[in-house]
């Protein structure tokens, strides 16, 4: 196998994250070959799926040429559920995790003894970029099982030299309980849900700015920087954005550096980002939007050529680190509401949203269709700290935001706004969007 470095984790900056960008890419060069050799010999489908398209491994001479092989997508691996995709025998897979499978078979995902030492060595370089450093206390509030942001988590801060509370998600008095009591410095869980603690918070009269946490390390749903700003004026503390998917690894893909909060760089060495149309597929220069695709280049069980994340962002240069940065993912794709003729993101509303200091960050856009057309309500809590105006100021801010939406978004909207409280809370990842129009 092409990956001979040690998997430790490192209590300082790796020299590879400061090497030049021609160390990278001979380096990508040469695990790109391995893993595409790997995937074509070892997993039916890539064999059909190249020899379809006309490629072979040996074709690879430079990074470019991979665009001239097949992407891979959710579908596929679906398909092969659930092991058809691993690429070891399943004798050496020592763990697997597995998407929900809400919309159908679930994505299964495997690990070899090396690919759970790879994961914890990135998720460890992942928490030390975002201001974690050993005998640093990390509380971890993402959900365990087979989900794989928990255990993620849970083995990065451990090859760091952290002490982890592995708390899980729900039980939110508990989290505040846990957090004040045994005083972390670091948080790791979804945005969305880090506002429900800030809540209960509030709710059992305590001060979230006076609590011990310096740093949050945020991800598995998309956030906008609206969100980033009120959970840092809330907490007192960094909110770094994570990223990462459990078909590529987990969390760990990419992080933010706190030193310059300018987008997530991701770890190169080992997973080789495109930017790429996601309408045609075609590739996309650094700097362009689209949808991201990745390629692992050092996986054994689970390798992935050109895989369709459906999220949408772009590259840029590296700046705190050499290696490349991805912008903050808002939005997915598949995500887009069309709501007569218009486009439309779920993290547009919500940065009107967060403008407003009438309103809350707790909100739901439904979606219906009355009279053959498409309509949209968007269902927004009060701000506590104005819950006691509530009925005068209501309808002023339902008109306002409604306007703001047409004006900024194009998409006329009905606005209700509610009391504390009456928008479902998540304990994971937040669902803002009810779509119940019929299926044609």
């Amino acid at each position: 196998m092409v990956m001979t470095e040690t998997v430790t984790a490192s209590a300082e900056i790796e020299p590879i994250e400061q090497a030049s960008r021609d160390e990278i890419s001979a380096l990508q060069v040469a695990r790109l070959k391995w893993t595409l050799r790997h995937a074509y010999d070892n997993v039916a489908h890539y064999r059909r799926a190249f020899d379809a398209a006309g490629v072979h491994p040996d074709d690879v001479k430079s990074l470019d040429d991979l665009s001239r092989f097949p992407t891979t997508t959710k579908d596929d691996l679906r398909e092969s559920y659930p092991f058809g995709m691993f690429a070891v025998p399943r004798t050496q897979v020592v763990r697997v995790h597995a998407s929900s499978g809400t919309t159908g078979r679930p994505t299964v995902v495997g690990y070899t003894r090396a690919d759970i030492a790879v994961w914890s060595r990135l998720m460890a370089r992942s928490l030390r970029a975002g201001g974690g450093r050993p005998n640093d206390i990390v509380h971890i509030a993402y959900g365990y099982g087979l989900f794989t942001g928990g255990l993620g988590a849970h083995y990065g801060a451990e090859a760091l030299g952290c002490t982890v509370v592995p708390v899980s998600g729900g039980q939110t008095e508990r989290q505040v309980r846990l957090i004040r009591d045994f005083r972390p410095d670091i948080i790791m869980v979804t945005p969305s849900y880090m506002l429900v603690i800030a809540e209960e918070f509030r709710r059992q009269g305590l001060d979230p700015r006076a609590c011990s946490l310096r740093t949050g390390l945020f991800g598995a749903e998309p956030w906008s920087e609206a969100m980033r700003r009120e959970i840092e004026e809330t907490f007192d503390m960094h909110a770094i954005d994570l990223y990462g998917l459990s078909e590529v690894i987990g969390p760990g893909v990419s992080c933010e550096c706190v030193e310059t909060k300018d987008g997530l760089h991701v770890w190169e060495d080992h997973f080789y980002p495109e930017i790429v149309d996601p309408a045609t597929g075609e590739s996309l220069p650094d700097g362009q939007r689209g949808e991201l695709l990745f390629t692992t280049l050092t996986k054994e069980a689970f390798p992935l050529i050109r895989y369709r994340t459906r999220d949408l962002s772009r590259l840029s240069p590296g700046t705190a680190r050499t290696m490349r940065r991805m912008d903050k993912v808002t939005g997915r794709s598949d995500d887009m509401l069309i709501i007569r003729g218009v486009n439309l993101f779920p993290s547009q509303v919500e940065e009107l949203i967060l403008a407003d200091d009438r309103l809350a960050p707790q909100y739901l856009l439904e979606v219906d269709r009355r009279d053959h057309l498409d309509t949209l309500d968007v269902v927004v809590e009060v701000k506590p700290a104005h819950a006691a105006d509530y009925d005068q100021l209501r309808e002023p801010a339902a008109r306002d935001l409604a306007h703001h939406v047409k004006s900024m978004v194009g998409v006329t909207v009905s606005v209700r706004v509610v009391p504390v409280g009456t928008v479902e809370r998540s304990m994971g990842k937040a669902r803002r969007v009810i779509d119940k129009r019929p299926r044609d």
